[in-house]
């Protein structure tokens, strides 16, 4: 009698799970899964943020592209004869470095210019086509390229702070200097003019060009303040050098 009494208690008595059970239990908790090799098995939503980093990168570039499509709408205003018009679409460019960064921004005036060279009339005044590549503008979008890489090289370096005079500087040296700096000679020899005549009538751009360099800079700033982390904050080369041969 009492020992039917002991197996029945025995019975009753809640047993512990098995390693097994627990191993499967955990692994279902917190969504990790284990192969038979004890490695972790790779999961359907592993890639998922870096796919939608990608996809927002993609539409921040299209985002601006467009941009820079529409500040071409207002049209464009030729000043002292010259044949490079004066446009609201350089705003856009020195949008795209101050807000997006070298990359993103290189890529979105990408963007734009192989849009007008498939012949879409992008460009201020309706223009577009692969005609407006060997015309006396040509150097200039070519040095929008190299200036929105220049804008978004410094900027990602004034970063988190974004102080507004040093960002006045960096955007008028990607903004104004790199474009002026392939725009104007690539003119002078298209067009058959002394670069020196070249760089005088380049200057009816600058007043237009500078208030353009601080419209970016506000906006910039807004941009970075109520948004922060759409640029990845880079040390200066010097100081991380500096870093690395302290630490070694």
């Amino acid at each position: 009698m009492s020992a039917a009494r002991s197996t029945s208690n025995r019975a009753s008595e809640p047993t512990a799970p098995e390693p097994a059970v627990l191993a499967t239990t955990t692994a279902a908790t917190d969504g990790s899964a284990t192969d038979a090799s004890g490695t972790d098995a790779p999961q359907p939503g592993a890639a998922r943020p870096r796919r939608r980093g990608t996809a927002t990168d993609l539409a921040q570039i299209a985002v601006f592209a467009a941009l820079i499509a529409a500040l071409g709408l207002p049209g464009a205003l030729y000043l002292g004869g010259t044949a490079v018009p004066i446009t609201f679409q350089t705003l856009g460019v020195m949008l795209a470095g101050a807000i997006l960064g070298a990359r993103r921004g290189f890529l979105s005036v990408l963007l734009f210019l192989a849009l007008v060279a498939a012949g879409l009339p992008l460009l201020s005044g309706g223009r577009g086509g692969l005609a407006v590549f060997v015309g006396p503008s040509v150097g200039y979008l070519a040095g929008w390229l190299l200036g929105v890489v220049v804008i978004g090289w410094l900027t990602a370096r004034l970063l988190p702070r974004y102080r507004v005079l040093p960002a006045l500087g960096a955007t008028a040296l990607g903004g104004i200097v790199a474009v002026y700096l392939i725009g104007v000679p690539v003119f002078a020899a298209i067009t058959g003019t002394p670069l020196d005549v070249a760089f005088l009538g380049s200057l009816v751009f600058l007043p237009g060009d500078l208030a353009k360099v601080v419209v970016t800079v506000l906006v910039a700033k807004g941009v970075h303040r109520a948004w922060p982390g759409l640029i990845a904050p880079q040390p200066w080369p010097w100081r991380r050098s500096t870093a690395v041969s302290s630490g070694a």
